[in-house]
This record gives C-alpha cells, sequence and structure tokens, in this order.
C-alpha cells in the first residue's frame, strides 16, 4: 500500500506540479477559508474574504464583535452565508476565549487536544478541522475529502462506505508523517478530483493510467 500511494503521489505531482496551497496570506485567514469553504467552490470563498478584507474586518477580534447579521451579509458569495457566519462566530468565539483570538498561540497547543477542540465547536467537522491543522498549523495530518473517497475506492484500494477516520489512518499509516506531502498530496487529489475523476469521471485523459475503474467505465460507456 505504502508504495501504490507514493507511485499515485508521483503521478499526479509530474502532472499537476506543486500547488502552493493553502491560498492565503495569514493563517487566520487559512482558518476563515477552511468554514467557508464547506460546500462551495474556492473561488466564491475568495470573494467572500475578498469582501472582509476590503472593509479591514479580516481580523479575530473585529470579527468577533462584528453583528451576525452583518457578518452573513459579507460572506454571501460563500454561499449558506447564515449558516457559515455563525460556524465562523463559533470558532472566533472560541479563538478568542482560549487563546486571545491568536493562531500562533492556538498551535502552542498539544494537536491531539487541539483537534479535540475544535471538533467540539459546533459547525466544525473531521475535514475543517484537519484542513485548519494542516494548513494553518503546519501539524502532519491528512486531510480526507469526497474526492479522496471517491478516487481510492475507484482505484479498489478503499471500500465506498469508508469512514472519514479510517481513510485519514490509510494515509497515515502508510505514508511519511510529513506536513508538506500532506498539504501537496491533498491539494492534487482536489485537482485530480475536480479535472479528471468526477462523477462522470474524464478516464481517457486521466493522469492515472492504472487505474480498474478506467477499464470498467470505457466498457460501459461501448456497450450503450
Amino acid at each position: 500500500m505504502n508504495k501504490e500511494l507514493l507511485r499515485i503521489y508521483k503521478v499526479l505531482y509530474n502532472h499537476f506540479g506543486p500547488q502552493h496551497w493553502w491560498p492565503a496570506d495569514t493563517p487566520f485567514e487559512v482558518c476563515v477559508g477552511a468554514i467557508l469553504t464547506q460546500n462551495t467552490a474556492w473561488q466564491n470563498v475568495e470573494k467572500a474574504i475578498g469582501n472582509l478584507k476590503s472593509k479591514n474586518l479580516l481580523d479575530s477580534h473585529t470579527i468577533n464583535r462584528l453583528p451576525r447579521e452583518r457578518l452573513a451579509e459579507l460572506i454571501t458569495p460563500a454561499g449558506y452565508f447564515n449558516i457559515k457566519a455563525e460556524r465562523l462566530k463559533n470558532f472566533i468565539t472560541f479563538l478568542c476565549g482560549e487563546y486571545n483570538g491568536e493562531v500562533a498561540q492556538m498551535f502552542s497547543n498539544n494537536s491531539n487536544n487541539l483537534r479535540d477542540s475544535l471538533l467540539s465547536i459546533k459547525g466544525i467537522g473531521p475535514e475543517t478541522a484537519d484542513s485548519i491543522l494542516l494548513y494553518a498549523g503546519n501539524v502532519p495530518i491528512f486531510v480526507v475529502d469526497a474526492y479522496t473517497k471517491r478516487i481510492f475506492h475507484r482505484l479498489n484500494l478503499t471500500p465506498e462506505d469508508i469512514l472519514y477516520d479510517d481513510m485519514q489512518q490509510l494515509f497515515m499509516e502508510n505514508l511519511p508523517l510529513n506536513t508538506m506531502l500532506f498539504n501537496e498530496y491533498h491539494a492534487l487529489i482536489v485537482m485530480l478530483g475536480k479535472n479528471y475523476c468526477k462523477k462522470k469521471p474524464l478516464c481517457e485523459a486521466c493522469p492515472i493510467k492504472k487505474c480498474p475503474f478506467k477499464k470498467r467505465f470505457e466498457t460501459e460507456r461501448v456497450s450503450k
């Protein structure tokens, strides 16, 4: 499994190149983006963050004082803006209450305890918590998303109904615990899922040649 996961990583890296994730100016901006990107495309998140920046509001204490209705208005491009405003407020209340609004201070905490604390915040699930840990705090933890589950099931490496923690464990037990590797690998998986391994896949153009799903998909397409 170790060799296969590394082979796939090398194929994707050679095809897409380095992704330079997470696109943000500060660790706090990464945290905000990780919450806003739930169930939406990144370009919509960029617009929402741009609204906050243009008003000089991208600051933990400032957002903490901001009325939720005003915050929701500013992050409207990210979709589900009322729900996301509440989730963002929940996170910032935690950040300001426990760490004086300082992300660096938050990451001085033990990463295992911090993950549990993040997951205790209403509206923050494993993918969001792990994105914050990896991309804002450089904690070596693998982020799993829907693309990860789809791709590696199609590669016959995981069951379709695999749980988040089991999928994460697969990567973390079979790859070096390296922040940059986990950073790039997750970003490359997203690129593959967005551009090739879609719900209706583009198998012919996919950079992963040794894929059992590709053969099955092409056979089904020809038979129709």
